[in-house]
């Protein structure tokens, strides 16, 4: 026969580890997430960890996965967006914009198979290379007292082609 009490006892002390193991909530990964493994580390550069977000709402979705750099004085951002926060950028892409001054520049060009924007004011040494991906969707690459040149060939460190076929069909 079955000791009700002996059962009972058991069960009771069990029951903290059951509770404990029970409290932790499943963790799914977050649509963002799938880009951090994009979002390399540079060498000799100090990287915080990634970050992202991703949101709907009224029939409107848009996601964020971002990172930043530094070295010494020298500072590096760099997002891949997609949605309404990818649209400004788009849309100077698609426009073809080219602009000279004494001290800035803007240009677009085909990297890859890519269309992009890069700029860059010369007084800052700050600049931005952004990277069209799909119709919703944006590499950027911000920087601030780098030299251009370095900037670009850091910014093509990040596997372009990756992410956007990483992207939500």
């Amino acid at each position: 026969m079955i000791d009700r009490r002996h059962t009972l006892r058991l069960a009771l002390a069990a029951l903290p580890a059951v509770a404990l193991l029970g409290s932790r909530p499943a963790r799914a990964d977050q649509p963002f997430e799938r880009f951090y493994p994009f979002l390399v580390d540079l060498q000799g550069w100090t990287a915080k960890k990634p970050d992202g977000m991703a949101m709907q709402m009224g029939g409107m979705s848009m996601l964020t996965a971002s990172r930043e750099y530094e070295r010494a004085d020298a500072r590096i951002h760099v997002g891949i967006l997609t949605g309404p926060p990818a649209q400004g950028g788009l849309a100077m892409i698609q426009a073809g914009m080219k602009i000279d001054t004494a001290d800035s520049h803007m240009s677009t060009d085909m990297v890859d198979g890519l269309k992009l924007a890069r700029t860059y004011t010369t007084k800052d040494r700050s600049g931005a290379i952004m990277v069209g991906l799909a119709d919703n969707a944006l590499f950027s690459f911000s920087f601030n007292k780098l030299a251009e040149d370095e900037a670009f060939t850091l910014a093509r460190k990040f596997d372009w082609k990756g992410i956007q076929a990483a992207l939500p069909k």
